[in-house]
This record gives C-alpha cells, structure tokens and sequence, in this order.
C-alpha cells in the first residue's frame, strides 16, 4: 500500500500471516498500534516518506515480536539527535533500521529473503536420495515382472509338453486297440471255421443216420 494516500490504518484488515508490509510515502502520523493488532507475524515494515516525527509514536511497534527491519527514511524523526540508537534501544526486537544493522551492515535484499525461503521449502520436501530409491524400488518392481513373466512362459510351455505326451499316449491306446481288434477279428475267423466244419461233419452223418434207421 504505497503511496496511496493513507492516512490511518485503523480499517486494516486482520492479516494474521501478512510477514511484510509496505506503507511507505503516504501521510501516516500515528495509530501504528494497530500493526501489532492485526498483523502480528510482521517482519518486515517499511513507514518511510511517512508522517512520523517521535519515538513515542514508535514505541507501539514493540508489540511486534517478529518484527526485524524497520524503515523509517525520510521521516520527520530521522532528524532527532541518536536517532538510530534510540530506535534500536526502543525496539530490541529489530536487527535492522532504515536497511543496515547497529554495525552498518546492509540488510541483504528481499529477492535474497525470497530465495532463502524457496530454498527452505526445498529442504522441506524431502532429500533427492529418498525419490531415487523409489526409483530403484520401481525398477526392481519392474524386474520382478519380467521374471514372472518368464515363469508364466516356462509353465505354458510344460503344459503343451503334458498335451503333447498325452496326445501321443492316446495314439498309443488307439494302435494298441487297433491290434487288439485284429485279434479278436482273426479269433472269430477261426471259431467261424471250427463251426463250419462242425456243420460239414454233421450233414455227413444225418444220411448215414438216415440210412440205418431204414435198414431197422
């Protein structure tokens, strides 16, 4: 909100997970207690170009806990005498003002911030190592397929072995029946012939029969 004209923050909404806030040239004054009432977690505020002129008017940022930089350029208050260490007395919380800490150190930038809380994130997720053993897990997955697969083949090969076996066990049975009728049918030749001439020697005998009875 920069630059927009802003006189009071006393409509600003709750913003419970708001980290940084720009208010920077607009004709703020005073109220900043509000900060701390709807924006707790603040780290980052930036008032310059604003309205402010004591310390007493800052003395209700101490309400921030998280607050770490503060910038006040070109406020009236910058021009108070020890205006630095004043602040940092006044608010311990804070390790930079106006974008440099006690010793002068400039504050690193918020892109830098931005990139520190990616990196985080990162580190969040997880190491690379643990996808890569999921990766080998898969692929030893994938192994195991290949070897059932395998073994599916092998059996369906046994088993059309087993058909084949069977099949030629049945052409043995078949030959086997084959012979078996042959022999009977060579049998039944032969009792046919033992009965022919059991007929011939009968037909023999009855004129033989015959005659003697007319003889008596």
């Amino acid at each position: 909100m920069a630059n927009v004209e802003l006189t009071s923050l006393a409509k600003l909404p709750t913003l419970s997970k708001l980290r940084k806030l720009e208010l920077s040239d607009n004709i703020i004054s005073g109220g900043l207690e509000v900060l701390a009432e709807r924006c707790p977690n603040l780290t980052y505020l930036n008032l310059s170009g604003n309205k402010i002129k004591d310390l007493g008017t800052v003395e209700a940022l101490q309400n921030l806990k998280n607050l770490k930089s503060l910038d006040l350029f070109n406020c009236e208050i910058t021009n108070l005498e020890d205006y630095r260490d004043s602040i940092f007395e006044l608010l311990q919380q804070i390790t930079y003002l106006d974008g440099f800490d006690q010793e002068d150190n400039e504050a690193p930038d918020s892109e830098d911030d931005d990139e520190d809380d990616d990196d985080e994130d990162e580190d969040e997720a997880g190491p690379p190592g643990e996808y890569e053993e999921e990766d080998d897990e898969d692929d030893g997955g994938s192994d195991l397929g290949e070897g059932e697969e395998e073994e599916e083949v092998g059996l369906s090969y046994l088993m059309k072995e087993e058909i084949q076996d069977e099949d030629d066990d049945d052409d043995y049975v078949e030959e086997g029946g084959d012979e078996e009728e042959e022999e009977h049918n060579e049998t039944y030749a032969y009792l046919f012939s033992l009965a022919e001439g059991v007929r011939g020697e009968k037909r023999k005998r009855d004129p033989e029969d015959e005659g003697e009875e007319e003889d008596d």
